[in-house]
């Protein structure tokens, strides 16, 4: 099997990359479908999504069988300064993407983001609530989540929040770095949604891929709480003194607008593949406890 990982270096990326190779998952075992893939990590030098010549080079020259598509420009505020090069990475690059697939006969999961929605819900949303984002980050996303769906015959749209792992930036590791250079710190604490171990989802994203159950799935971690909340039990976990001060989103004065609720509710992988998700506590502690035995 040919598998293509977009945005290799990214949390998610690199997370599938380390499943697929070294087999090691603590949720459970992998399908052995996985063992001795050809994997293929291109740098942007390599494939660009924006090009449609090195997309279709690409495409054309590894024939891939699963394309894992986690590039994607995901500064929130910077969508917002920079809405041109948003929905050419987000939204047409997908779109690229999705043809090449097609056009190949790969297998394409897309993955998305609870910002596709509003967040004026008072449960967690399901797939098939409606989408209507708050943000251009958000409405790229989402039209990247249509152009798969309608270029691609064989694939999944993956939705995730507020992810961490171990490689790259993640609030966590803002978290922890913050707190024990300043001792201070002031946190959001009217954003409520699901808090997501990229170990988890890379597990999930990788159960699913090997299925003919085409279409959106959400796969976030279980639980709800807020930025405050999650902030707090970061530096619990961790043991760093610092006093956290919680403050409204308008206080904070975030250039792109958040929904306040977007917890996603994990509804297809139940009827599906089964969700293993863990709660978003019992997640981070083991986060926490691996990153701090790193050191």
């Amino acid at each position: 099997m040919k598998v293509l990982i977009t945005g290799y270096r990214g949390q998610l990326g690199h997370a599938l990359f380390k499943q697929m190779t070294t087999r090691f998952v603590s949720l459970g075992k992998l399908p052995s479908c996985y063992s001795g893939a050809e994997i293929f990590c291109p740098n942007v030098d390599e494939l660009d999504v924006t090009s449609d010549s090195m997309v279709q080079k690409y495409f054309d020259e590894h024939r891939p069988n699963l394309v894992f598509h986690c590039a994607s420009f995901t500064n929130v505020d910077g969508c917002e300064d920079d809405v041109d090069k948003a929905m050419a990475v987000n939204a047409e690059g997908t779109r690229r993407i999705a043809q090449a697939c097609e056009r190949v006969g790969a297998k394409l999961v897309y993955i998305s983001t609870d910002y596709v929605f509003s967040g004026d819900k008072d449960t967690s949303y399901v797939e098939s609530d409606r989408c209507n984002p708050l943000n251009v980050y958000g409405l790229s996303k989402l039209q990247g989540e249509l152009y798969t769906s309608e270029l691609c015959s064989r694939s999944f749209i993956v939705r995730t929040s507020w992810l961490y792992g171990f490689h790259g930036n993640s609030f966590v590791k803002t978290i922890l770095k913050k707190s024990r250079d300043i001792g201070h710190l002031l946190v959001v604490d009217d954003q409520r949604g699901n808090p997501t171990n990229v170990e988890d989802l890379a597990y999930h994203t990788l159960q699913l891929a090997i299925t003919d159950n085409y279409g959106i799935y959400h796969c976030s971690g279980e639980g709800i709480c807020s930025w405050y909340e999650f902030a707090s039990k970061i530096i619990k976990l961790a043991n760093v003194p610092c006093e956290l001060i919680p403050c409204t989103s308008e206080e904070y004065r975030q250039k792109a607008k958040r929904p306040s609720f977007s917890a996603l509710e994990n509804d297809m992988l139940r009827r599906t593949i089964g969700n293993k998700m863990r709660n978003w506590e019992e997640a981070l502690e083991d986060y926490i406890t691996k990153l701090e035995g790193e050191k």
